[in-house]
């Protein structure tokens, strides 16, 4: 194990092929030594995995940096160029070999092999900065000039190594087992490259590994190959570098290769008898001079550009906009005014069943997948949740009647930024887990770490565009891809995606591209690389659905809520600025925002016509006295006796219907409506329902002779009690439904014969916290998170190098108790140790009255308690000020 895993207290440290131990630190814990206060912050806010919890000391840091999750997770977060100059430096001659290889002779400045793998000026100006931004990220240490890349990352980077390059010659022939040449074969290899013998194994591999270097013997080497040699290492030139052939009989050209060490035999194959194909492999040295020294086939050094598929005038843009934002706002209230009224139930496993989202989906008039949308956003936000009850069901919370009583702006900018951050992803719905349950709306099983990343990507990248430019989605996969390419590999590997492994070729056969994935098969980068490109094309869709972009592209008041880029990444923003920037929003979206309006145009044929948004109130009342028949630029509504009649069962009058109508009517009211009003409210409530289990009555005798004689009414069961009441073993609900489907209008009655107003019941969840995103890891830290961290790390590493001891106080504890001052000269010296950052002796009693003598690193003294490092405990504690019996500094010793 390397030193850096151990924070350097190997006796064999991690150095350089001629480097001396002091030509530079030695671990990655002595590198972390030598940067500043800000290097390790923007280390600790690069890599916020690393302060869960807050490590002891430097060497802790360094240790955790070197683990296998922690690793594998920064480099997800490096762009192409930057994660192949990663990659090249695993393979760079100059670098260490793994465990169990032996050290190779090669170039003391693995700086100097870079620039030959990487070649280009593109590559070569940008290779610094590549550096630079892994040495930031502990994942390269050492002097300038000699750049180490930390063992866990070079492992994970050659095995299989994304280059498509395969291990040494020697690393090769280590590993071959059982196919391992004798030292007599190794006498034939080198006779028959033309080199001395010897009979010393090392030096046999280290004269073929030279030959191999030296691009004018091994171009003099193969000119002698027989025909079909070249082509065959041509085959695994790019990767992968594995291939079967039957060793006991090759081919003549591959046998050629065999006796040169050009193809080296890894073993027969697991189960294979004699004569059973077994496995060769091109040596990285060979397929590196075949490839001219490069060590990708694609080298990626700068950002592709994102082309704009369309340009429109940014006036337009935020129209079409504006105009999908108040859809959008009217959509998630209509959702949940039809919630408030029929709660859908919850399923016994979680989420909302496929019943109830074809329901809704209809209710709404959009697919299913849309209303899949909608429900989810108004989850995110915040505005419906189960209601726990014993029979769960999902309704509005509080919070929607919060946001039904703000402006639309507001109330859009809301949704906007819950969407923004959110990780639930509605376009899984109607998919199946790797359990085969099906994924429902509201349920388990939705969330995607990457989904918030590609989508504010996306959204940074549309607002480096000019104004008013739709993107080309091709462009823009492109460009996401290459800032990270290997984000959503794990994600998609949680997910059940496919991953398989690399297909190991034949020589003869024609070999894959190499999946370029950090310890992953080539199935789960590919299923990384489709998590993205459904992450992103989602995303897309969802922003001009809610009226983000219009047209494709970016609208003009949606540039408050993108989040600055730090760091290479799109960073989380904090609680204030979150609201700060919804109010942004909002102001910027309201001019955009026609007016809402008070008056329809009523018309003969029983229609009335809003030609934009109405008021709350009027759209309220309005969909309960009038049937929705079309919506878009303009709503109809449809008025209809069922319709009045419901209006009526709500508790209103026919006076009171007539005056709303003329109020809110642009042009005098139609005269058929003002029949259908009347007609409706003169027949309302003159057949009375009530419990007996249920009777009809009604003054009119020839009308209940009517209803008896009615085939309809036949289920019903109902027989005459006196000749103005009938009677039924129905129920009063079941009743009153039944006589309104055949066209009566029958009012319910309580025992004392009045009127029941059937009010609809608005259902209210209890109040809920929106969910949580769930990204792939830690959000990164604030700035006073990381002041108090790197403090504690350089205070514990301060007490873990340098030997202490107490001075004498100015009075001598009694019997070698701990230090006595009094709480003015407590306080004054915590903060003095605060501001300074040095550690302090104090004397401490706990609750139960035992005494004892602690070293910490304050780092706040505030309300009576102080915070620091406590080197005893070697964590974070906060003391009570009454509590310490007295401080000392300490001094070194």
């Amino acid at each position: 194990m390397s030193s850096e895993h151990n924070g350097g207290s190997s006796s064999q440290p991690d150095t350089a092929p001629g480097a001396s131990a002091s030509s530079g630190p030695r671990t990655l814990a002595e590198d972390l030594r030598t940067r500043d206060d800000s290097a390790l912050a923007a280390l600790l806010r690069a890599r916020p995995d690393l302060l869960s919890p807050v490590p002891g000391d430097l060497t802790q840091l360094a240790t955790r940096a070197g683990t296998r999750a922690s690793v594998v997770r920064a480099l997800e977060h490096l762009d192409r160029f930057t994660l192949q100059t990663a990659e090249a430096l695993a393979i760079a001659p100059g670098a260490p070999p793994p465990p169990g290889a032996a050290p190779l002779e090669g170039p003391a400045a693995a700086e100097a092999a870079l620039a030959r793998l990487l070649p280009g000026a593109e590559a070569a100006a940008r290779l610094r900065p590549a550096l630079d931004e892994l040495r930031a990220r502990a994942l390269v240490w050492g002097p300038p000039d000699r750049p180490r890349l930390v063992r866990t990352a070079r492992e994970l980077l050659t095995s299989p190594s994304p280059t498509g390059l395969g291990p040494t010659l020697a690393e090769a022939v280590a590993a071959a087992g059982p196919a391992k040449p004798a030292p007599s074969r190794l006498q034939e290899m080198l006779a028959a490259a033309g080199l001395t013998g010897t009979h010393d194994p090392v030096s046999a591999l280290a004269a073929l590994t030279a030959l191999f270097d030296d691009p004018g013997r091994m171009a003099a080497l193969l000119a002698g190959a027989p025909e079909g040699a070249e082509a065959v290492l041509r085959k695994l030139e790019w990767g992968p570098p594995y291939g079967t052939v039957d060793l006991e009989a090759p081919p003549p050209a591959v046998r050629w290769l065999l006796d040169r060490a050009l193809l080296v035999p890894t073993g027969a194959e697991p189960g294979g008898g004699p004569g059973a194909p077994g496995s060769v492999v091109l040596p990285r040295e060979v397929a590196l001079h075949l490839r001219g020294g490069r060590a990708h086939q694609v080298l990626e050094p700068t950002a592709p550009q994102v082309a704009v598929a369309r340009s429109y005038e940014p006036a337009t843009v935020d129209a079409t906009a504006a105009g999908q934002a108040m859809t959008a706002v009217a959509t998630v209230e209509e959702l949940l005014g039809l919630w408030e009224a029929e709660p859908p139930p919850v399923l016994r496993a979680g989420g909302l069943g496929v019943r109830d989202l074809k329901r809704t989906a209809a209710a709404l008039d959009v697919s299913e997948p849309a209303a899949a949308g909608w429900i989810e956003l108004a989850y995110v936000a915040g505005l419906v949740a189960s209601d726990g009850e014993a029979d769960e069901v999902y309704a509005p919370t509080p919070a929607y009647d919060d946001w039904l009583r703000a402006a639309p702006a507001e109330r859009w900018a809301a949704l906007a930024a819950a969407w923004y951050a959110a990780t639930r992803t509605a376009g899984l719905v109607g998919e199946r887990d790797p359990r085969g349950r099906n994924l429902a709306p509201l349920g388990p099983g939705l969330d995607r770490g990457p989904a918030p990343e590609v989508r504010q990507r996306a959204l940074a990248r549309l607002a480096g565009l000019a104004p008013g430019s739709a993107p080309d989605r091709d462009t823009l996969r492109d460009r996401l891809r290459w800032e990270r390419p290997l984000l959503g590999n794990r994600a998609a590997a949680r997910a059940g995606q496919p991953a398989g492994q690399p297909q190991t070729p034949q020589p003869g056969q024609s070999p894959g591209q190499p999946s370029g994935a950090v310890a992953a098969g080539a199935g789960e980068a590919d299923g990384g690389r489709r998590l993205r490109s459904r992450l992103l094309d989602w995303a897309l869709d969802e922003a001009e659905t809610l009226g983000v972009t219009g047209r494709g592209a970016l609208a003009s008041y949606v540039r408050p809520l993108l989040v600055a880029e730090q760091d290479g990444g799109a960073t989380h923003r904090a609680p204030g600025a979150a609201e700060e920037a919804v109010r942004a929003v909002a102001a910027k979206l309201a001019p955009h925002l026609p007016e809402p309006l008070t008056e329809v145009l009523l018309q003969a044929d029983l229609t009335a016509v809003a030609p934009g948004p109405l008021e709350r109130e009027l759209a309220a009342f309005l969909a309960v006295l009038a049937d929705v028949e079309s919506k878009g630029g303009a709503t109809v509504y449809r008025f209809t006796p069922g319709s009045v009649r419901r209006a009526l069962d709500a508790g209103r009058t026919a006076a009171d219907l007539h005056a709303f109508l003329a109020e809110h009517s642009s042009t005098p009211v139609p005269q058929p409506l003002t029949y259908l009003v009347d007609d409706v409210a003169r027949r309302h409530g003159q057949v009375r329902v009530g419990a007996a289990s249920s009777y009809v009555r009604c003054d009119d005798d020839a009308l209940l002779t009517e209803l008896l004689a009615d085939r309809r009414s036949a289920p019903l069961r109902l027989r005459r009690l006196a000749p103005t009441v009938l009677a039924s073993p129905a129920p009063p609900d079941q009743l009153l439904a039944r006589l309104r489907e055949a066209g009566y209008a029958p009012a319910a009655e309580s025992a004392e014969g009045d009127v029941l107003l059937a009010r609809p019941h608005a259902h209210r969840a209890p109040p809920r916290t929106p969910p949580e995103p769930v990204p792939e890891g830690p959000p990164p830290p604030d700035g006073s998170l990381l002041a108090a961290a790197v403090r504690a790390i350089r205070a514990g590493d301060h007490a873990a190098t340098l030997t202490h001891k107490p001075k004498a106080p100015a009075a001598a504890p009694p019997e070698g108790g701990p230090p006595r001052t009094v709480m003015a000269d407590t306080l004054a010296t915590m903060q003095s140790a605060t501001l300074s950052g040095t550690p302090v002796w104090i004397g401490y009693v706990n609750a139960d009255g035992a005494a004892s003598q602690r070293v910490i690193a304050p780092v706040k003294v505030e309300g009576g308690f102080v915070t620091g490092y406590d080197h005893t405990a070697e964590e974070v504690r906060t003391y009570p000020l009454h509590r310490i019996t007295g401080v000392a500094e300490v001094a070194e010793g």
